[in-house]
């Protein structure tokens, strides 16, 4: 199963030759900020199962406690694509609404519940965790 995406023209696409090692959603502010909503759904893949093309720009935030989070993004039509750092990072989160069939999306967890706006619904069913689970 090939599980593939990419940005809103083309350009920055990407294929994973295997399953996800967990997928949810992340309702902590700078997903919110980066996707426009409530929450931005994600699927977890080592970065040995990833495949990328076409040129990204990273923009990088340093959190409150001290992690960086790095989001690709196409630089000729700004669609969010993938976090982490090619070449450098050990796992990168594919971002759902990227995805070219989204039935792939299966997401089990909810991260930082404590910032989620009480308009932005809770799927039912998933295990929550308050901040990031570590």
């Amino acid at each position: 199963m090939t599980i593939a995406g990419g940005c809103l023209c083309g350009a920055l696409r990407y294929e994973a030759s295997a399953p996800p090692q967990y997928a949810g959603y992340c309702f902590c502010k700078d997903c919110r900020k980066a996707s426009g909503g409530g929450f931005i759904g994600f699927m977890a893949f080592p970065a040995g199962t990833l495949a990328f093309s076409g040129e990204s720009i990273v923009h990088t935030m340093i959190q409150d406690d001290g992690r960086r989070s790095e989001r690709n993004f196409c630089p000729s039509c700004g669609g969010l694509v993938f976090g982490g750092v090619r070449g450098k990072a050990d796992q990168h989160t594919v971002y759902a609404g990227s995805l070219d069939d989204p039935s792939h999306f299966k997401p089990t967890i909810a991260i930082f519940n404590s910032q989620r706006p009480e308009w932005a619904p809770l799927p039912p069913g998933l295990k929550v965790f308050e901040k990031m689970p570590g």
